[in-house]
């Protein structure tokens, strides 16, 4: 079974990678992942300055997922540039910076930071962070992200990404992919962020369970999977050049492969790594291998956005 992935110029050795947010805020959490079975490592969406995030607690498991209000806690963009610049590129994992500026000008900032080192690592930025109080997420304002997407085609020069929010009206996938198609290297775009300003109530105490927002926070886990697999499958129908990155509810091989086959180049694990760590990596890649083999596929192009319709 051969579960490498050809994507940006490179072979990557599987098609598993952290979700940003999860084990990527401290160098020794990156080399953790840089280190396990995933095929790529990403940054946490980091901000211009340092940011202590949201108060405690921010983050809650529950039995099929998680809800969080983190805030964007992360050390700066100085921390993950200098990271960058000491990586292992020759690993044959590429590093992802994702980059979450409070405003348009510290997006343009960070990429013209990173233009200037020359770096091999490619930039994914976050339009949908929804934990932030008072911020709200850039990819649902549509001529908002419109001007973003202008300006990071001035200040980089490079292919870039892009992490979307959650879309949920046919209307809004229209809209948002013909924005999307105006970029040559906007090279890819990563379908789900969590689905935000959910609520968890716990019965036994009668509150909430996280204390920013008033408890309100992003959904992931089992939670998103369904909303995640119909933003990776309208995406990849209707952005042909572009590749999608599946993130949402994946713990196992079967979300992983339900993933791929509406159309994910790659996939991204965020709840399930949280609970698990990075022996999570290996053990979805095992599973995804052997229902592969129960179907008789051998790669994943054998299978990949093949999904059917009624």
């Amino acid at each position: 079974m051969d579960l490498s992935v050809s994507w940006l110029g490179q072979t990557l050795p599987g098609c598993l990678y952290n979700a940003s947010g999860v084990m990527c805020r401290e160098e020794g959490e990156l080399e953790a992942v840089r280190a396990s079975a995933a095929g790529a490592v990403v940054t946490k969406s980091c901000t211009l300055q340092p940011r202590e995030g949201n108060p405690e607690p921010r983050y809650f498991r529950t039995v099929i997922g998680s809800i969080n209000s983190m805030g964007l806690p992360n050390r700066g963009f100085a921390y993950y540039l200098d990271y960058a610049r000491r990586y292992d590129y020759r690993c044959g994992k590429p590093l992802f910076l994702s980059l979450s500026g409070l405003m348009l000008d510290d997006n343009c900032a960070m990429l013209r930071g990173l233009a200037v080192e020359g770096l091999p690592a490619i930039p994914e930025i976050n339009l949908s962070c929804p934990n932030v109080p008072g911020k709200p997420q850039l990819g649902y304002d549509f001529a908002a992200t419109a001007e973003a997407l202008d300006a990071f085609d001035a200040a980089y020069s490079g292919l870039y990404g892009v992490k979307l929010p959650p879309y949920f009206d046919t209307a809004h996938f229209a809209a948002m992919a013909e924005i999307l198609n105006r970029h040559s290297r906007l090279a890819f775009v990563t379908c789900i962020n969590s689905i935000g300003n959910g609520l968890v109530v716990d019965i036994d105490s009668e509150a909430v369970v996280i204390k920013p927002k008033g408890g309100l926070g992003g959904l992931g886990g089992d939670y998103v999977l369904p909303t995640a697999l119909a933003n990776v499958r309208e995406f990849y129908r209707l952005l042909p050049g572009k590749d999608i990155v599946g993130c949402g509810g994946v713990s196992s091989g079967r979300e992983a492969f339900m993933h791929i086959l509406a159309g994910a180049r790659a996939v991204q694990v965020g709840t399930c790594l949280h609970r698990e760590g990075v022996g999570a990596f290996a053990r979805i890649a095992a599973e995804l291998t052997e229902l592969m083999r129960a179907k008789g596929y051998r790669s994943l192009d054998d299978f990949r956005g093949r999904l059917r319709t009624l």
